[in-house]
Formats: structure tokens, sequence, C-alpha cells
């Protein structure tokens, strides 16, 4: 996500804190969180699939996903 992007959403929530944002500010502040946590989330997915764990007899195998219980 680009720096002025980020900025805004700031902007944004520094205006929240003095007064009501308008209509057109909610869902400038909607999309643009909505984009930043999209974001955020393809970026912890490809750190999340190259974490490889190192077993005590020194073999590596690369992190699995955890079962579901409730399934």
């Amino acid at each position: 996500m680009e720096k002025e992007k980020i900025e805004r959403i700031n902007e944004l929530a520094r205006i929240k804190k003095i007064r009501p944002l308008t209509e057109e500010e909610l869902a400038e502040h909607k999309v643009l969180r909505q984009e930043y946590i999209a974001g955020f989330r393809e970026n912890m997915k490809a750190i999340l699939e190259n974490v490889v764990i190192q077993e005590t007899d020194g073999s590596r195998r690369p992190l699995q996903k955890k079962e579901d219980k409730h399934s």
C-alpha cells in the first residue's frame, strides 16, 4: 500500500477524534482500511508460507496449517 494512502487513513482517524466523519469520508476510510487489511493478510500469508521448523534431530519441515477441531 502506498505511503499516501496510509497517511490518509491516519488523517481520517485524527479527524474522527475531533468530529464525526462525513458520509464521503466514512466511505473513503472503509475502502482504504479494507485495502490495507487485504495487503496485510497477503504479506502475512507470504511470510508464513516461508517459515520452516527445525526439529531437534536437525531435519527441517515447512510450517503446516493447524487442523480445525470444530469441523
